[in-house]
């Protein structure tokens, strides 16, 4: 049977190989109508997913394991959860610098000591301390995630290779962990990189821009992760700082710290491929 990759494939795709159904989840993204098509509706179009079946050529993906399913979900709420007290910091900093001309660090904001430098009747105050209660109510919840992660699934080999590379630590390299699953599911670095949107979607022909690409394809949570990696590692290691700094001359800062994230998505892909640490050196060659 052939199930589109829809929002709530869970249940019905998990519910037919219960019953002993050989299941195919279709990549929706790479399956195209032929052109000239007059009407279409659901049973035209599972007569042509059949038919695309029957030949061979069904674009498919990867249907994940639900023991580590739930798992993964809960760490994609984390992510949630933190732009969420992100974007509360970042309102009280602005009110701060806005109304009293000076700023003030997230540090000293998520410390217990921190108090709101306006009057106590002010709307000032009633306003950021609905922000810096929000903010701390978040990273409540944030701490509780990252625990119930880590406790709940083994750490398995590939985390602790991908904790040898300078950036990564245990919640960037549990998300990639699991987003990643299983490396053997893809051929190549390339087409890795490629799946965690490290990659330029540009399409050209003799030399000229011809269009773009679909940006989206892909795993937005391992674009993240590897964008973070990149980040601390542009920060903390001489090597990369210096690719970095090639880069942002030639573009931009936000296109050399995609390249840098790039290079450690490939780096990755044969880290778990051979079962090797992090070598800066071949990293960056």
């Amino acid at each position: 049977m052939a199930v589109e990759s829809t929002f709530n494939w869970y249940w019905l795709v998990d519910g037919l190989m219960e019953h002993g159904y050989q299941v195919e989840l279709v990549n929706t993204a790479a399956v195209k109508q032929y052109d000239g098509l007059k009407y279409s509706g659901d049973h035209q179009d599972a007569f042509h997913l059949a038919h695309l079946m029957r030949l061979g050529i069904l674009p498919t993906g990867h249907i994940y394991p639900p023991e580590y399913r739930q798992v993964r979900d809960l760490l994609r709420r984390r992510r949630q959860l933190v732009k969420h007290a992100s974007s509360h910091m970042i309102s009280i900093q602005n009110q701060i610098w806005r109304s009293l001309g000076y700023r003030v660090n997230c540090v000293d904001i998520r410390k217990k000591t921190f108090t709101l430098p306006f009057e106590p009747d002010s709307f000032l105050y009633f306003s950021a301390k609905s922000n810096l209660i929000m903010l701390k109510e978040l990273d409540k919840q944030i701490a509780i995630i990252e625990q119930q992660t880590l406790e709940a699934v083994e750490l398995k080999d590939e985390f602790k290779l991908l904790t040898t590379v300078t950036g990564i630590g245990p919640i960037l390299g549990l998300t990639i962990m699991l987003e990643t699953e299983d490396i053997n599911r893809f051929s190549a670095a390339g087409n890795y990189a490629s799946y965690c949107r490290c990659v330029n979607s540009v399409r050209e022909s003799n030399g000229k821009k011809k269009g773009t690409g679909n940006r989206k394809a892909g795993n937005k949570y391992l674009s993240w992760a590897f964008s973070e990696a990149a980040h601390f590692l542009v920060r903390f290691d001489a090597k990369a700082k210096r690719f970095y700094e090639r880069k942002k001359q030639k573009r931009n800062g936000i296109v050399a710290i995609r390249a840098v994230a790039h290079k450690i998505a490939r780096a990755v892909f044969h880290m778990l491929k051979n079962k090797q640490a992090f070598d800066i050196e071949r990293a960056f060659s």
